[in-house]
Parts: structure tokens; sequence; C-alpha cells
């Protein structure tokens, strides 16, 4: 599995019905794992984001459907960043040379 940084901001909408968005949280968990993937932590944060999931899919392709499915709906908007673990990271640096 792969590791997404997930970067959410609430929409105009999204905060009007901000009493909601734990039950939103709840049916994204589902999509995701419907997709095979899974959220492996969530925050709520305080400045550029109003919240951040780190997550894991099978592929870029499950990824992006995922944050394309939640961008629909009107509530968020995402930024998505492939995590690279630091084993991974040892290997690229090491790659270079």
């Amino acid at each position: 599995m792969t590791t997404y940084v997930v970067l959410l901001n609430w929409t105009e909408q999204g905060v009007k019905n901000v009493r909601e968005s734990p039950k939103r949280l709840d049916a994204a968990k589902q999509v995701l794992s419907d997709m095979g993937g899974s959220f492996k932590h969530f925050f709520l944060t305080m400045g550029e984001y109003d919240m951040v999931a780190i997550c894991e899919a099978p592929d870029d392709a499950v990824a992006a459907r995922f944050a394309l499915t939640l961008g629909m709906a009107g509530n968020v908007r995402t930024r998505t960043l492939k995590a690279f673990p630091e084993a991974a990271y040892r290997e690229l640096i090491a790659s270079l040379g």
C-alpha cells in the first residue's frame, strides 16, 4: 500500500454544515475502504489547512479517484501528497550515485 497525506479545507458549503462533518468523515472512510484503502490517521488542524488525513491506497489511481469523489460532494477541497516511507527515502537518496 502507498501512503498519502491528504490536506483538506472546508468549502463554504462544508463549513456551513460543519456539524455534519463527523458523519461525512465516516462516509469518506467507508468510500476509501470500498476502494481498497484506509485512513491511518485523521487530524483537525489549525493553520493553512482545516484537516489532515494520512491514508493508504493500493495505487495513485485509487488515491486520485478518492480525492475526486470527496471534491464532487462539495464540502472540502483537497491537496494530496504521495508519501515515501523512510526506507524508500534512503533507497532513493542512495541511488543518486
